[in-house]
């Protein structure tokens, strides 16, 4: 019997507009996954961008922490 974690698997990512100040701190560590809109807002260019550490590390950056990600259950992971 084996006790590995299999491994994470962001299916869902979610920016809220209002929280966001425009760090852009996302953008820095994941910039395939992120990019800052018109308003220095972040957005989501492509959740496969980078792999889930990755995204990760890009959402605790946030000092609003207004980046939401889900696992492939719906379940959300961060915050």
């Amino acid at each position: 019997m084996s006790d590995e974690k299999k491994p994470l698997k962001i299916t869902k990512i979610v920016v809220d507009r209002d929280l966001c100040i425009g760090a852009a701190s996302c953008v820095v560590i994941a910039p395939n996954t992120f990019q800052m809109d018109e308003e220095n807002k972040a957005y989501l260019v492509d959740i496969e961008g980078h792999d889930a550490e990755t995204i990760v590390m890009a959402a605790e950056s946030c000092p609003t922490k207004a980046i939401f990600l889900y696992d492939e259950e719906g379940k959300q992971v961060y915050p």
